[in-house]
């Protein structure tokens, strides 16, 4: 087996491409060891010191590492963490489990709602997925749309840059209602 590496835009954090499917659909999002307890792969890599989160796409895993930890250090005892996994045969998530995908909205504005989450859909979470994260929708209130940052978006210096500037900027640019994006914590 051979698992190629990718840089992403958050220097902590790391993608895994490991060549074969991670999971058969949507992400999931571990941002502690505390979180993994139900996926036997988010667990083996948490066993190594440093580590402080996981994140499972359909074909890649990115891991985020401790300030001071060198990827150096700890890039080979990961690799060795995802190429066990593999080759135990366990599932990356065991039992059932929560889709990770946008929050439900009613109201008034469930027709902006659903232009927001169709524009995230087809023209977001497909760029993200490729710096290896996920940008899902959590709120629409008052003009300000809540998004939640997972796997290398999640604390990533550019963020802010990628929320204000890029998504902002298109959700403005089709959806006039909209007129601010934030940020939200899980």
């Amino acid at each position: 087996m051979f698992i190629q590496t990718e840089s992403t835009p958050n220097p902590a954090t790391l993608k895994f491409l490991p060549g074969q499917a991670v999971l058969d659909t949507g992400t999931a999002d571990f941002p502690s060891s505390d979180t993994a307890a139900k996926s036997p792969l988010a667990s083996r890599i948490f066993a190594v010191e440093g580590v402080t989160g996981v994140f499972l796409g359909m074909d890649f895993i990115t891991v985020t590492k401790a300030d001071g930890v060198l990827w150096d250090h700890i890039k080979p005892a990961i690799l060795g963490a995802i190429m066990e996994h593999y080759q135990s045969g366990q599932p990356a998530i065991e039992g059932e489990r929560r889709e990770s995908a946008h929050a439900a909205h009613e109201g008034p504005d469930e027709d902006i709602v659903k232009q927001i989450k169709e524009l995230l859909d087809t023209r977001v979470r497909p760029a993200v997925a490729q710096d290896g994260g996920d940008i899902t929708f959590h709120g629409f209130d008052r003009g300000i749309v809540y998004l939640h940052m997972q796997g290398a978006c999640a604390g990533c210096p550019s963020s802010t840059l990628t929320l204000k500037m890029g998504i902002e900027n298109l959700l403005r640019h089709y959806i006039p209602e909209v007129l601010e994006v934030r940020p939200v914590a899980a």
